[in-house]
């Protein structure tokens, strides 16, 4: 049991790394998280500001693993063009556009008036 459990583990780790090795949004999404927890740690956010911005950060990169899936589930089951498959990709991305401005607001709510407060005092 626990080697199937271990077995389980290094296929999640192999789809992570299929992740951000192939998709470019995701790129983009990692480096964003690694400059907000930049910005974190310079203008020291409060503990439940992290709290908060981890929780955005891991549901746009949750949303983006769960939209490439559906993308590649929808490409294997529709391989020549179909309205339901465009249809599927696009509400699938939309769903990661709709995580990602709510990430992009609740960064905005935290940093702006600490960047403010930084560059105008």
């Amino acid at each position: 049991m626990i080697k199937e459990r271990l077995q389980s583990f290094k296929f999640a780790f192999k789809g992570i790394r299929l992740l951000f090795l192939s998709e470019t949004n995701a790129k983009i999404h990692l480096a964003f998280t690694f400059l907000v927890m930049a910005g974190g740690l310079f203008f020291s956010v409060s503990t439940t500001e992290w709290c908060l911005l981890v929780l955005a950060i891991v549901m746009v990169l949750c949303a983006e693993g769960m939209n490439t899936a559906i993308e590649y589930l929808t490409d294997l089951v529709s391989p020549n063009f179909h309205e339901l498959a465009g249809k599927t990709k696009d509400v699938a991305a939309g769903a990661v556009l709709i995580t990602a401005i709510g990430a992009a607001i609740v960064g905005c709510i935290i940093f702006l008036p600490k960047i403010w407060a930084y560059f105008c005092l």
